[in-house]
Parts: structure tokens; C-alpha cells; sequence
């Protein structure tokens, strides 16, 4: 049986650093099943190193998230007009994400329903295009405060190509620092501001403000110009089920897109599709009897590996729902052996046991 394993003691390193790093309030961000690494187990462990705010985009993590991290905040980093989600949002007493008056207006109403007072973040839209009041939109923001239910503690921002744009980034802060001056200047009060993810923190200087939201950076897994001193976590593990010789000219996996140059050794390893091993954002192939198309794309794929016993070995044609062959000709590999693969935990089947050593 396959599981993700995460280095607890790495991932508390992770921590430490990204906490010196920042220099003001971290915001855990554990959408996304905990970015892969479980978000009860992930969040407990945030909690344990001092992260005291916790942000999630759906509002079915809710109640799991609040099992393990108690009195904690929860942000909703989402603006929605579903009230189904808003009464979800306000009854367990989370900051909601306020992007558009029609949000706004939902939850002041179903907060007025359930007789209590939501706090929010208001949202602004400086160039990803999704949530959010647009610059151009500030006289829409400024009356979102106005709403009796509603009480506005913090204000945030996005950004888009932290990754590679450093005068992006830094022209999107000044955009949402503008519309921020404008809200106080309106006589409102903004609260904590946010603007810096994981890549903004990472790649940019000067972005942090009154706190940055932190997911990636945790796992060690974002992409930086330079080394970011985080340790790379996760991989995904399970014994050697069955070892076989071949001889050359032998097909193996699905379509027999491979065969044999010569006597194989054969690992078989319980890990494919199903867990995550080996899955691209490629469109599936419809058309069944279309075996050059999928010879051309094999042929065209980059070699995937599997290590055992340290060792790096090839994997041997298509991969499996729930196997993968490796070839191990000339090894002493035997049943029993633990093999792993690296791969991202956001392409880790959520059913998958998640285990920190």
C-alpha cells in the first residue's frame, strides 16, 4: 500500500525560516487538503509552531480545520453570493472575503439572520482577474462598510506573476496600496492589510506588510531565482510487490508501447495513476484505436524514475492505475524493498495516508 511521507522535523525548519523571513504575522494557508500534506495533520503542526490564523478557499474544510486548531482564525478566501455558503462562513464565526457588493449584501444578510456580526477582509482585484473590487471600483468598497452586519478587519490583495514578474509585483502593492488610502481616506478603517504569497515573499522584497499568506513555501516546493535555504518535502512510497525476468522483445503496460531491447529484470511497484504517479494536465486520449497518436506522445514524454534502495531505476512502459514496472536488470532489488517517487502532494489522490516521520 502507497503512502506520502512528510519529514515533520524539515517541515518545522520550513517554518522557522519562513517565519524569520517574513518578519510579521504568517497566515497558514492549507487549501487544497493542506497543499497535499493533509490539512489536519499539516494544520496541527502550524499551530504547534506559532502560526495563529489559518486560510482556506472552500468552505467544507471549515469544519475539519476548526477540529484541530480550536480558538484559532479562519480566513475564507473566497467572495461568494451563495448564501448556502455565506451561513456556512458566518456560523462558524470565520473572516469572510468580501470582493463585490452582491457578496457583501449576502452575508450582511445572513449574518443578520443568525444574530451575530461577521468579520471580513475586503478583497481587491489588482491583476489576477478573479475576486475583488477593481481599483476602478473603490466607491463600491467604501460601502461595503456600511453594512451593519459586517465588520471589516483586514484588507488583501493578490498577486499574479510573483513567480518570474519582479515590477509586476511590485506595481500590483502600489495599486492596492492606493485603493487602501483611499478607503481610510474615506474616513473607513482597513485593518490588516496582506498581500504577499509564498513566490511574492520568496522572489520580492518589500511586500510583507501586516502579514504574508504562506502555503507552497511550507512544502518547499515554489519556484525562487535563487535557493531559498527550504527544504524540498514529500514523496510518495510502497514495498516492491513482484520481481520478474522477461525476455528481449517482451511488451510491457497498456497498448505494448514498449518492449524489451534485450533480457529485463522487472519491478513491479503498487503506485500509479490512482495515487497521483505520473498524471499531466493532458487532455485523455478519446479515440481508442489511435495508436500512433499515442506512440508519438510516449515516445515524446520525459523518462520517469523510481528510486529503490537509493538507487534511481527507469520506469518501463505505460503507467498503470495502480502499478508501475521499473526496470532493475542487474540490481540485487528484491519483494519488500521500499521504492519511492517524487512528486508533488497536490498530485496526491486526498485518499492517499499521509505520514510524518
Amino acid at each position: 500500500m502507497s503512502r506520502y511521507v512528510i519529514d515533520k522535523k524539515q517541515l518545522e525548519e520550513n517554518i522557522k525560516l519562513i517565519k524569520k523571513k517574513a518578519g510579521v504575522d504568517v497566515i497558514g494557508v492549507v487549501k487544497g487538503n493542506g497543499y497535499g500534506f493533509g490539512i489536519k495533520e499539516f494544520s496541527t503542526i502550524l499551530k504547534d509552531n506559532g502560526i495563529k490564523t489559518f486560510a482556506v478557499t472552500e468552505v467544507d474544510d471549515i469544519e475539519e480545520l476548526k477540529s484541530v486548531i480550536g480558538d484559532c482564525d479562519i480566513l475564507v478566501m473566497r467572495s461568494t453570493g451563495i448564501e448556502d455558503e455565506a451561513k456556512v462562513i458566518a456560523q462558524n464565526g470565520c473572516i469572510a472575503t468580501i470582493g463585490s457588493l452582491n457578496a457583501a449584501e449576502v452575508m450582511d444578510k445572513v449574518s443578520k439572520e443568525l444574530g451575530v456580526k461577521t468579520r471580513c477582509h475586503l478583497k481587491i482585484d489588482t491583476g489576477m482577474g478573479r475576486y475583488g473590487f477593481m481599483p476602478s471600483q473603490v466607491e463600491d468598497a467604501i460601502k461595503c462598510y456600511d453594512f451593519s452586519n459586517l465588520e471589516f478587519v483586514g484588507a488583501y490583495t493578490h498577486f499574479s506573476s510573483a513567480f518570474w514578474n519582479t515590477e509586476l509585483t511590485k506595481a500590483q502593492l502600489e495599486m492596492f496600496k492606493d485603493v487602501v488610502a483611499q478607503i481610510e481616506k474615506a474616513g473607513k478603517s482597513v485593518g490588516t492589510i496582506h498581500a504577499a504569497n509564498s513566490p511574492a515573499l520568496l522572489n520580492v522584497e518589500d511586500v510583507c506588510l501586516d502579514s504574508v499568506r504562506i502555503g507552497s513555501a511550507f512544502t518547499g516546493r515554489v519556484i525562487t531565482k535563487s535557493k531559498s535555504g527550504l527544504n524540498r518535502l514529500g514523496y510518495l512510497e510502497a514495498e516492491v510487490i513482484e520481481t520478474k525476468t522477461v525476455p528481449a522483445g517482451y511488451s510491457i503496460g497498456y497498448n505494448g508501447l514498449y518492449k524489451t531491447k534485450r533480457e529485463t529484470k522487472i519491478a513491479i511497484v503498487p503506485i500509479g495513476h490512482y495515487d497521483g504517479f505520473g498524471l499531466t494536465k493532458e487532455k485523455e486520449i478519446a479515440d481508442f484505436h489511435s495508436v500512433l497518436s499515442q506512440l508519438k506522445k510516449y515516445l515524446k514524454k520525459a523518462q520517469m524514475y523510481v528510486k529503490i534502495n537509493g538507487r534511481m531505476y527507469s520506469v518501463i512502459g505505460e503507467i498503470g492505475l495502480s502499478h508501475t514496472a521499473v526496470d532493475i536488470t542487474g540490481s540485487d532489488v528484491k519483494i519488500g524493498d521500499i521504492a519511492t517517487v517524487d512528486i508533488s502532494p497536490l498530485m496526491v489522490n486526498p485518499r492517499i495516508k499521509r505520514i510524518y516521520k
